[in-house]
């Protein structure tokens, strides 16, 4: 009898969400990752907290490029057949050409200021209060900011049709310095610049000092310091903030340095529709979790920027219907890159998506990495460079409808390159998805419940095509989780179609394939895998999975499974 394994699931204690704050109003949705035998988890039921919106229609100033539509394979059965204990030989394959080098040079990416076209309109200089302007500002004026630093004192509103612009390099920073330092037993400190202490939001990747959620940063000389939780463990790179008494202490002498501390939550944001930001770069926002340094409305655009350094999102479109956030550096935030909820035909294109997480969210299974969509229908993540961040790379999770993400290349991501949980109607297509889900945080871990280089995750009428896959913690991963009732109903996976890919997997235990949990069964035939290409170590090796069994490549086909699929080494 072919051998098989017992796996042993343990339920995520994390929730997943995106928040949004629109007109005052504090928005959430969350819903638990993990499965569980004895049915739904607590929090395992996401809800959608905003009442219906009307749809604008998009206006000239954005770009008016179609959305990619979805398009279904309907599922077939498969047959299933037994393994028996007799190995069927496979037919090698010719060797195909190796993937194409994904690893680009510093720069090589087109995105970012660099991009901005030539600002005409009314000038803000560095010494003018830039909120005070806009504010004073007639709807669809255009702005541009004065090469330089602007120091933004409260979040940015602009009015309808309005642009907010720079091709002088302009930085709008939340920061303020920090002086009156005083050496303090072998640190130093200074006094009266915290707000009061506030609760804590969000989960860390380390549980037990739990400081993440934190939201002032310190840069000294422009380098990001990292948090400790208690004075004692202050060292050079390092600060604590001690709410209670008002106090931040340092762990390098700031004499003839500068010292900022990110104060101001959110850069630019109002619920005007029709907004452009172009050319800026947006720093050093102390933004609570789940919530943007810019958040985009409906027929934003927001291109060619650089966001960067924020504590929590860097970017978030909410019920931004028609917005495109394209061409823009987004890296190195404390949580996550992009954030996307409640958005119809929202478009997220040709940005480069890197290093986020720098504050330690927990990198498994809660939001933290490059890209999340939630509760969103239709549009597009495409053309994206999204690499080494400390998470997901791409995700969408909970109640997205017919999104497409294609194009896009998906590089050194700690957790899943790709993971599509709790969605319908999805296409993923063209991608190329390397050495992503290494990580080796809390949650972590090598098997297909783990992810892979694709995750699909109790999602329904999912094609996943074309893809090039190699050198993940497992190539694509097919999973069936209890998640409770939805608005769609049942939470299930059904008519998952995994076609014309080619996914390598060598060494170790990656693999390919389902897993189930008691309760979330997937009946015959609702997986449908055929016409890809598998690069593997050994013909001999087992790097396929089904429901806790391992097969060869000729025992996968024997099964039933990709049996027009080709199997080769190399």
């Amino acid at each position: 009898m072919k051998k098989s394994v017992t796996i042993i699931c343990v339920a995520a204690a994390g929730a997943v969400a995106l928040t949004g704050i629109v007109a005052g109003t504090r928005t959430n949705m969350a819903s638990a990752f993990g499965q569980d035998k004895s049915g739904v988890l607590p929090g395992d039921r996401p809800h959608k907290p905003w009442p219906p919106r009307h749809t604008p229609s998009p206006t000239a100033s954005v770009p008016t490029t179609p959305t990619p539509t979805p398009t279904t394979t309907s599922a077939t059965p498969t047959p299933t057949a037994t393994p028996t204990s007799t190995k069927p030989t496979a037919t090698p394959t010719q060797t195909p050409t190796a993937p194409p080098t994904t690893t680009l040079p510093p720069g090589a990416f087109p995105a970012g200021p660099s991009l901005a076209p030539a600002c005409k309109g009314t000038t803000i200089g560095t010494d003018q209060n830039a909120a005070d302007v806009i504010d004073k500002a007639p709807t669809g004026t255009t702005f541009c900011f004065s090469a330089g630093l602007h120091r933004i004192n409260r979040t940015l509103q602009p009015k309808a049709n309005s642009t907010l612009a720079s091709d002088q390099g302009a930085v709008l920073t939340g920061s303020i310095p920090l002086t009156n330092w005083a050496a303090d037993n072998g640190d130093w400190v200074t006094r009266g610049v915290l707000p009061a202490a506030y609760g804590m939001s969000g989960q860390c990747e380390d549980n037990v000092a739990n400081i993440c959620y934190l939201r002032e940063q310190l840069f000294l000389n422009g380098k990001h310091l990292t948090r400790v939780k208690t004075r004692d463990k202050v060292a050079p790179g390092t600060f604590y903030a001690d709410y209670a008494g008002n106090a931040v202490y340092l762990g390098d002498n700031p004499s003839g340095q500068s010292v900022e501390m990110s104060k101001t939550p959110t850069a630019i944001q109002s619920g005007a529709t029709n907004v452009a930001v172009v050319g800026l770069t947006v720093e050093h926002f102390a933004s609570t979790p789940q919530s943007g340094a810019v958040v985009l409305a409906s027929g934003w655009r927001v291109y060619a920027n650089d966001i960067r350094w924020n504590h929590a999102v860097g970017a978030m479109l909410v019920n931004a219907d028609g917005a495109v956030l394209d061409k823009n550096l987004i890296r190195s935030n404390g949580q996550l890159g992009v954030g996307q909820y409640s958005t119809t035909n929202g478009r997220i294109v040709g940005n480069e998506v890197s290093g986020n997480n720098t504050d330690g969210f927990w990198i498994a299974d809660w939001e933290s990495g490059g890209i999340k969509t939630t509760w969103s229908t239709n549009g597009a993540v495409s053309g994206n460079l999204i690499k080494e961040n400390r998470g997901v790379g791409l995700w969408s999770d909970a109640y997205d409808d017919g999104r497409v993400f294609s194009g896009n290349q998906i590089i050194d991501n700690a957790a899943d390159g790709i993971r599509y949980e709790i969605g319908r109607n999805g296409v993923i297509e063209d991608n190329v998805i390397t050495g992503n889900g290494l990580g080796t945080g809390r949650g972590s871990g090598r098997s297909l419940w783990d992810g892979g280089g694709i995750n699909v995750n109790t999602s329904t009428n999912v094609v996943v095509r074309n893809n090039t896959v190699s050198g993940n913690v497992n190539g694509i991963s097919i999973q069936s989780r209890t998640r409770g009732n939805g608005p769609w109903g049942l939470n299930v996976l059904r008519d998952v179609t995994v076609t014309g890919n080619k996914v390598t997997m060598r060494g170790g235990t990656t693999s390919t394939g389902m897993v189930q949990n008691s309760g979330a069964a997937i009946p015959t035939g609702e997986v449908l895998l055929k016409g890809n290409t598998y690069i593997l170590d050994s013909l001999t090796a087992d790097r396929f999975q089904k429901f806790g069994q391992w097969f060869s490549a000729a025992e996968w086909k024997a099964a039933g499974l990709d049996t027009d699929s080709q199997f080769t080494t190399g």
